[in-house]
């Protein structure tokens, strides 16, 4: 977890140095949302490069290992699916998706919809209790087996990160950071990941606040910051 407050702080900080304008906290958390999930979404793609690639005997120098750990935060496990088709409000990548009947534990695998039309009339293929398949539908899944299930249906999946809240009072017309509030939340990113974030953030205020400088400035950054993990 990333402190939001730590995160606004720094940015306002370099925002406002050189008299470059000032960031209000709606403009932040909406920064603070993109950035994260940029950050987040990056994970997954320099995860299948790294995986191109050897590995080190040094676990906390091993780019893969990073990942995998940063990923793992979050990690949902037996997450009932609603109705056998809902799937949960904050997924963002499937792993897997199960049903449970009489004490045992059945693992589906995903087909297209086509593929399943072309299986229900092949008796050696067609889904069965013991094989099971699901496909993707506007509701989120179907899975079927000798008939559809909508019970006992489970799935395991990557969440997406929660979206970030740095929310505040207003006194003698200043905003104040609250930490107490209902919808306050910090960033879910790994603990590593705050100067990435302010980077980022301060590349979204440069565009808005028509700075170029400031823009460039924290653009070159990620750059480098990305080009250093991949040497």
């Amino acid at each position: 977890m990333v402190n939001i407050n730590t995160v606004y702080q720094t940015v306002l900080a370099l925002a406002n140095k050189e008299q470059r304008g000032y960031i209000t906290p709606q403009e932040f958390n909406l920064f603070a949302n993109q950035a994260q999930m940029s950050i987040f979404e990056q994970y997954f793609y320099d995860l299948n490069q790294f995986l191109r690639v050897p590995g080190n005997n040094t676990a906390y120098a091993d780019m893969v290992d990073l990942l995998e750990e940063k990923i793992s935060n979050f990690e949902q496990t037996n997450t009932a699916v609603g109705s056998g088709t809902v799937l949960p409000s904050n997924l963002y990548k499937l792993q897997q998706v199960q049903w449970a009947n009489a004490g045992k534990i059945y693992t589906a695998e995903y087909v297209d919809r086509k593929t399943f039309l072309q299986m229900r009339g092949v008796a050696l293929v067609k889904p069965t209790d013991t094989k099971l398949i699901y496909i993707r539908n506007k509701y989120g899944i179907a899975v079927i087996g000798d008939d559809q299930k909508t019970v006992g249906v489970t799935c395991n999946y990557i969440s997406k990160p929660s979206i970030p809240s740095w929310t505040y009072v207003v006194v003698n017309k200043k905003a104040l950071y609250n930490a107490n509030a209902a919808d306050h939340e910090h960033f879910d990113l790994h603990e590593s990941e705050q100067t990435e974030l302010v980077t980022r953030i301060l590349a979204l205020a440069g565009i808005t606040l028509k700075d170029n400088s400031l823009f460039q400035i924290a653009s070159s950054q990620t750059n480098s910051q990305i080009q250093q993990q991949k040497q």
